[in-house]
Formats: structure tokens, C-alpha cells, sequence
């Protein structure tokens, strides 16, 4: 052996070190951790600096003083002597109100504006159609804008509220309910309707797998039939507990409305513009899954001499889900955070409300990692349920 053998194997050995891809993997994984991690010390040291220099305290310290400001809307008990804290929480409220009122009305109309899309009949599926591209093409910052304009032109004064039904009231002002005052012995009735869901759930899962081992399901009548006896549980609970949940009917004097709870109108025109938009892509979504069923399910309904609303119940939409579920997730995602927008109208939302904390205490940082933290909390979570649900409904092989 040459004396210079072992130097070419050293070499070699660190030429083949060099041209491993996976050496290689780890070198470069580890100097992008590296690069990160100075641009995010440098990152906090310059904001820090800053902070010091505009005397500005960081922390979360500021969440429990006295906000001393009043808020429009709030759904929670509230006073201008509360904390930010609980100012965030009422803009929190808020926001999930208008984001669930608009995810459910959006959803019903959505799919109602996607069958019709589909219809045989040449003016409903047209009207459909021009909805769609309509609404779909017009940015939604102006569709509020609109619908807030219309809306509030179109109340009077409170003093002339229009009346419907007695105790609901529309004016300027908003529109305003009969309000729910919970009484003693709310909790015996609450008992006793989760008793009555629990066993609903358990009757539906029994028919259910009866249904799947016999091909008998639950009769109508013996549906019927216990549909009023959970009723006439939950009056005689009701009763018996003193009725425990009264409703505080609004009033209307010779200037004013008193009484009830008042929903202002920027909540209404928002929600109705956030409906809308949200209803024609939904429609769009539901058109494509419908037709991504296969046409001759559709003639296997007919042939076993199903009608058309049967087939669209029983075999159409059941499958479709199974691809409308996916888009239909990012859909109330969007709706979430374009519920966001309702500060351009003056809705006390999170952004509002966080953005009135910002003004007041100079915390930017803070309150935009509340912001962040807060809609990623929501689109988690929304994501997770939703994707349990396209799980449930899955198509299993056995």
C-alpha cells in the first residue's frame, strides 16, 4: 500500500459526505432555521428599541384597566367603567354573531339558488343564473355600502317604528325584539331539554341502524308521535318550574322605544349584504357538486319510480356532499374573516372595537396579535368541525 492511500480515502470520504443528499438536506434545513432566527431576533430588538424610544410598555398589562368607552352593540353586559378586556369580548361576540347569522341564512339560500340553477324551468334557473353573476361580480365592500344606504333610508324615526306582530319594531334605530329574561329554575328546564336532545340523538341513531340492517326505518306516525310528546314534556317542565324564561315585550311611547333589546341597523344591513355575497358562491358550489353526480343515478331514482324532489333528497345531494363539504369549509372561512368589514359601517365588531383599544392605548402589537390569534382560533376550529363532518359522511369500504 502507498503511503498516500489513506490521504485519497479521506478524500474520498468527505466528497461522498459532501454529495449526500441528505447531508445536504440537514445543512440546509439547519442554516434556514439559522436565518429565521436572526431575522426574528431582529425582528423583536427593533421593535423593542422603538418601543423604548416612544415610551410605550409592552405586555398585555393594559386588558384590565378601564376602558371608558361605550360600544353600540353589546350582546354582553357592558359599561363604559368595564375593562378592554371585556370591550374585546363584546366586539368578539359580535363578530360570531353576524359570522353564525350570516354561515346558516347563506347556507340555506345557497343551496336553495344551486338547485335552481339546475332547474328545468327556464325563468327560475335564468333568475338563478343572473343572481349569481351579479352578486358574484361586485365587490362586498360595496354591497354593504348598499344595503346599509337602502336599509337606513327606508326605516323612520322611532316614534313611528313600523309594528309587526305587536312587540317587534323596525326604525331607524334598528330593529328591536322581545328580549328573554331568565327567571329561577331556568336550570331544571335546560336539564330537561338536553335530556330530550340526548334522547332524540339516541332514537334517530336507532332508526338509523335499523334502517341499514332491515330496510325499515321509523314510521311516520311513531315520529310523529314522539316529536309531540317531547314537546309536551318540555311545556309541562315549563310549567312546572314557574315558567322560568320570560320575554321582556318592547314598548312604544310617544318619542322613544323602551323596553326589549334593539339590533342595530348596521348589523342588519351587514348581515344581509354578507348573506347575499356569501349565498351566490355557495349556489355555485352546490351547482358543481350536483352535477358532479353521476347522471345515472339520477335515471336509477327514476327508473325505481321515485319523483324528481325524491331523487334530489335521497340520492343527488347525499352524494353531492361528499364534494360540496371541501369548498363549502373555505366558504365559511371567508365568511368569518370578511366579517371583518363590518367597520366600514360602524358595526362594533372585533376589528372596531380592538381598533378603538389600539387608538386608546397605543398597544398596536398587542392588539393585532389578539387579532390574528383570535380569527385563527375561529378558522381552526371552524375546519376541524367541518372536517369531522366530511369524515362522518365519507364513503367507507367493507
Amino acid at each position: 500500500m502507498t503511503p498516500d492511500a489513506p490521504a485519497r480515502r479521506d478524500e474520498t470520504h468527505r466528497t461522498a459526505l459532501v454529495n449526500d443528499p441528505k447531508v445536504r438536506r440537514i445543512a440546509l434545513q439547519a442554516l434556514l432555521i439559522i436565518l429565521l432566527s436572526f431575522a426574528a431576533y431582529s425582528a423583536v430588538k427593533n421593535v423593542a428599541t422603538n418601543l423604548a424610544n416612544q415610551r410605550i410598555s409592552s405586555g398585555f398589562g393594559f386588558l384590565s384597566q378601564t376602558a371608558g368607552f361605550g360600544i353600540s352593540q353589546a350582546l354582553i353586559p357592558w359599561s363604559e367603567t368595564m375593562t378592554y378586556a371585556r370591550a374585546y369580548m363584546v366586539g368578539l361576540v359580535n363578530t360570531m354573531l353576524v359570522s353564525a347569522v350570516a354561515i346558516l341564512l347563506s347556507t340555506i339560500f345557497g343551496f336553495a339558488v344551486g338547485i335552481a340553477r339546475l332547474a328545468p324551468n327556464f325563468i327560475i334557473s335564468q333568475l338563478a343564473r343572473w343572481y349569481v353573476e351579479l352578486v358574484r361580480n361586485l365587490p362586498l365592500l360595496f354591497q354593504i355600502l348598499f344595503w346599509y344606504l337602502a336599509i337606513l333610508a327606508a326605516m323612520p324615526p322611532p316614534r313611528s317604528a313600523l309594528n309587526i306582530l305587536g312587540s317587534v319594531f323596525l326604525s331607524q334605530r334598528g330593529l328591536t325584539l322581545p328580549q328573554p329574561v331568565i327567571q329561577p329554575g331556568a336550570a331544571i328546564l335546560g336539564v330537561a331539554a338536553l335530556a330530550v336532545l340526548a334522547a332524540a340523538v339516541m332514537i334517530v341513531r336507532w332508526s338509523r341502524l335499523r334502517r341499514e340492517r332491515t330496510g325499515f326505518g321509523m314510521p311516520r306516525r311513531v315520529s310523529l308521535g314522539l316529536s309531540a310528546l317531547a314537546i309536551a314534556s318540555l311545556v309541562a317542565v315549563f310549567l312546572l318550574a314557574g315558567a322560568p324564561l320570560q320575554l321582556d315585550a318592547p314598548q312604544q311611547g310617544r318619542f322613544n322605544l323602551s323596553g326589549g333589546v334593539t339590533m342595530m341597523p348596521e348589523f342588519a344591513a351587514f348581515a344581509i349584504a354578507l348573506t347575499f355575497y356569501s349565498a351566490a358562491n355557495i349556489g355555485e358550489i352546490v351547482r358543481a357538486g350536483i352535477q358532479g353526480v353521476g347522471k345515472g343515478q339520477t335515471e336509477a331514482g327514476r327508473s325505481l319510480g321515485l319523483r324528481a324532489g325524491s331523487i334530489l333528497r335521497l340520492i343527488t345531494i347525499p352524494q353531492a356532499m361528499r364534494i360540496i363539504i371541501p369548498m363549502l369549509t373555505s366558504m365559511y372561512l371567508n365568511i368569518v374573516k370578511n366579517s371583518s368589514l363590518g367597520v366600514s359601517i360602524g358595526y362594533p365588531d372585533l376589528v372596531s372595537v380592538g381598533g378603538t383599544i389600539l387608538n386608546n392605548t397605543g398597544q398596536a402589537i398587542e392588539v393585532i396579535a389578539m387579532w390574528m390569534a383570535t380569527y385563527l382560533t375561529i378558522s381552526i376550529a371552524t375546519s376541524l368541525f367541518m372536517n369531522w363532518y366530511n369524515a362522518r359522511i365519507a364513503l367507507v369500504s367493507r
